[in-house]
């Protein structure tokens, strides 16, 4: 078992592999065989692509209050007249996809979440219509996540509502571009670093849902957190580190998520979710 980002890299020196370090452990975890748990994985893959599909295929939230939006990227995109790059931008499309289809009572993959299940599912989507990755890298991808989001949650959160949406978003965040940067062939220590880069870049991020629900703002900070991934992995895979080493930015993560006021931890006391609208959108729902 590894309990710090300095011991997972050990492991994964070790094993060859970040994704090989991860397998190694829950195999002796759950003590489950190398079979069943590529299984488990790639059910959970399965439904992470199948939750982009229907999203991006136009939904509407039980609410009414979001949907629609993965459709609206999903056009736009046609329309190559964009200014980010495409595939950063499907990556969007394919988080707000997932968020959607979560708000819509769907079935997605909680990864790490259920309200940053797009993060993780759209990068992953994006980078395998970009580099063309087979089964065997898109698990890889998810197994370097896994690794890299068991630390942060032992050691943080990822937990809205114990650390704020930077337990949730961020962690997610961290979690994809570890992962962009293992099928990418950079190193374990590369992994970490675009970690680290991705939680100091979220650090402090509140969780204020309007009404109480994971719509607004949760659906758009899945889309920017997919985005944040692209670059932390191409800034780590440049060569680029952290000054704060990772292990001790996420301790970092977790001293401000307990100093967060109850306000912006999923209360829908304070942020967005007590301005003018915010307020009428509540009242509207709720009566």
């Amino acid at each position: 078992m590894f309990n710090t980002i300095e011991e997972l890299i050990e492991r994964a020196n070790h094993w060859g592999s970040v994704t090989e370090a991860m397998i190694q452990v829950e195999m002796t975890q759950s003590e489950t065989s190398r079979e069943e748990i590529l299984a488990h994985m790639k059910k959970n893959k399965d439904v992470m692509f199948q939750s982009i599909k229907k999203g991006v295929g136009g939904v509407t939230s039980v609410t009414g209050l979001t949907g629609g939006d993965a459709k609206k990227m999903h056009d736009y995109l046609g329309g190559e007249n964009f200014l980010s790059g495409k595939y950063i931008l499907t990556a969007v499309q394919n988080a707000i996809a997932v968020n959607e289809v979560n708000a819509q009572m769907g079935l997605i993959c909680a990864n790490p979440t259920a309200g940053s299940a797009g993060v993780a599912a759209g990068v992953l989507a994006a980078v395998t219509e970009q580099k063309q990755l087979n089964e065997e890298q898109q698990l890889q991808f998810l197994f370097t996540a896994g690794a890299f989001g068991l630390v942060i949650a032992n050691n943080a959160s990822i937990s809205g509502a114990a650390g704020g949406c930077q337990a949730e978003i961020g962690s997610a965040s961290a979690m994809a571009s570890a992962g962009l940067v293992e099928i990418s062939g950079g190193t374990p220590e590369q992994c970490a670093q675009a970690v680290a880069i991705t939680l100091k870049n979220m650090l402090g991020l509140i969780c204020d849902p309007v009404a109480g629900l994971v719509e607004v703002p949760c659906v758009k900070r899945n889309a920017l957190g997919a985005s944040q991934a692209y670059v932390s992995a191409d800034m780590a895979l440049a060569g680029i580190t952290s000054v704060i080493p990772p292990d001790e930015v996420i301790k970092a993560m977790h001293k401000v998520g307990m100093q967060m006021p109850s306000i912006f931890k999923e209360t829908a006391e304070g942020g967005l979710a007590v301005t003018p609208t915010g307020k009428k959108i509540s009242q509207k729902i709720y009566g």
